[in-house]
């Protein structure tokens, strides 16, 4: 299979948008079409200019791309019936979308033919033939997309077929399967592609939806069996429960079978560009998604993890970096002096697996996470724990006392809330007072009336989410409560913990590791509060 070339077709503008909850605006799509281009992706389909009027503005902005790579594609679909091809005003906006590649879709499936579009199977089969060459004679490079193939297959091989065999006799540049419903199963889709391709005389090219969750795996069951394209959207977005998805499909192509759909350098910018999407879409990353997400090479069990530093073969079944992920080792009661060594040595630490140090920090891990402190999401505050633990930890401030004041009366819209804070800084104490939106917000203020004299860098940093999560609920409302603070300055971001019965408590512990923590960061770690006070 190796240097056998299989096309990327990405429809996340399209099929992907469908999703629930993914809009994009037309800004959205054009960035999206740039980032696409730059990895090279082979077709970028953009929409349907029929549908809406924002997919086709988008193909008039596109004109103005200067794709470099990509080839932009306009999506949409047969004639309807007793209609003639060259008046179909779908027909003809696709045309005038000026893509240079149209892909329209038509039904395989009887069940559609009769009960959706209710016109004969022979209509139906005209409808496909008489649309592709319409389209061909205008000079495009047409797709044609078999929807509902794969159930229409199993109702009734010799129509299904027949659907195909007209859109070739149409002159379609390639035809693509769908398993629009994502209900067939891998051993089905080899066997179907298969059968079509031997009908047809030529490839075909698969678009997998991800009902069941095998949509990555139907794609390449039908690149086993012969497929030449491979159809699917970043991330897996789509309608119900998504498309293929592009970000496992590339690396599984290039790395496991070795088709080369990507450059090298392209396929290390994956990671980078699922995040862009996901960020585009604004939605969460998935950070279990393999390859690119957060968690792909992330080891926590001590084991692992001492045989990751051994050899990372032993779990891990490609580099990280291929893909543009990265290495993570996470601390937890599972871990073993290994996993402290690794961990300490990402933060610059020189830390020896049978010294004394390791085993305090090992004991400390144990003795915090009972307590309900979990540091793989808090890695911030166990790079200060690991400092203090090694004497390499300079306290920037000193808590002497604080007091937040919760308030509403009668009259008032939206309660009050004031904190008082009192800190020393190598012995200077400063006193402040601030409002905020809550109890939060309130501390955080004051922290930086307090602060903000001695290290202007706090400047810089931003509190940027708050998430609060209940660690024993047996306890009701005495319940320990586990709050984690995620930060950020210009150049990255980072998450403290704080664990205690009382929320303010709790809060006011994250909230400080992610002061220090930031305030060590922007100096490199050298700063301390004597030589800030003596300025």
């Amino acid at each position: 299979m190796e240097n056998r070339l299989v096309t990327l077709y990405d429809t996340t503008l399209r099929d992907g948008s469908q999703g629930e909850g993914i809009s994009f605006s037309l800004q959205d799509k054009l960035k999206i079409t740039r980032k696409l281009d730059e990895i090279g992706i082979h077709y970028i389909e953009g929409g349907w200019p029929g549908s809406n009027p924002k997919d086709e503005a988008f193909f008039a902005e596109a004109r103005h791309l200067r794709l470099q790579r990509a080839k932009l594609t306009a999506f949409g679909c047969t004639r309807r019936p007793k209609m003639r091809a060259e008046e179909d005003s779908l027909l003809l906006t696709l045309l005038a979308s000026d893509a240079p590649v149209l892909t329209i879709f038509g039904k395989s499936w009887t069940l559609h033919v009769l009960e959706v579009l209710r016109t004969t199977l022979d209509q139906n089969l005209a409808m496909i033939e008489d649309s592709v060459r319409f389209l061909k004679s205008q000079g495009r490079e047409v797709i044609y997309d078999a929807e509902h193939f794969f159930d229409g297959f199993r109702a009734d091989p010799e129509y299904a077929l027949a659907t195909i065999q007209a859109s070739r006799q149409g002159g379609a540049d390639l035809v693509v399967l769908c398993d629009t419903n994502g209900g067939r199963l891998p051993s089905e889709i080899a066997e179907t592609v298969t059968r079509a391709a031997q009908h047809l005389g030529v490839p075909v090219g698969i678009h997998a939806h991800n009902d069941c969750e095998l949509g990555v795996a139907n794609t390449i069951a039908a690149v086993q069996a012969g497929a030449v394209q491979v159809q699917g959207t970043m991330n897996g977005l789509g309608e119900r429960t998504g498309n293929a998805n592009l970000c496992s499909i590339i690396p599984i192509l290039k790395l496991k079978l070795g088709v080369p759909c990507l450059g090298d350098s392209d396929l290390a910018k994956l990671t980078e560009t699922s995040a862009f999407i996901d960020e585009i879409a604004n939605l969460a990353p998935d950070e279990h998604q393999p390859f690119v997400g957060r968690s792909a090479f992330a080891h926590k069990a001590g084991m692992h993890v001492d045989a990751i530093a051994k050899n990372p073969a032993t779990f891990e079944h490609i580099h990280p970096g291929l893909v543009g992920n990265e290495r993570r080792i996470l601390v937890s009661e599972l871990s073993g002096g290994t996993s402290m060594v690794l961990k300490a040595r990402e933060y610059g630490l020189d830390l020896e697996k049978s010294a004394p140090e390791t085993r305090r920090m090992l004991e400390e891990l144990l003795r915090l996470e009972h307590e309900g402190y979990v540091f793989e999401d808090a890695e911030a505050s166990f790079a200060l724990l690991m400092k203090k633990a090694l004497g390499e930890y300079n306290r920037l401030f000193d808590l002497l006392g604080f007091r937040v004041i919760v308030e509403r009366r009668g009259g008032d819209r939206e309660p009050i809330t004031e904190a008082t804070l009192k800190i020393a800084v190598d012995g200077v104490e400063m006193l402040t007072v601030a409002e905020g939106d809550g109890p939060v917000h309130a501390l955080d203020g004051a922290l930086r009336k307090s602060l903000e004299h001695f290290y202007p860098e706090l400047r810089h940093i931003r509190l940027t989410d708050f998430k609060v999560r209940v660690v024993n609920v047996k306890e009701g409302t005495a319940a320990k409560v586990r709050v984690l603070v995620e930060s950020a300055d210009d150049h990255g971001s980072w998450s403290t913990i704080g664990v205690s019965e009382n929320v303010i408590e709790a809060s006011w512990q994250a909230l400080a590791d992610s002061v220090e923590y930031g305030l060590h960061r922007a100096s490199n770690g050298a700063l301390t509060p004597g030589q800030r006070a003596r300025k």
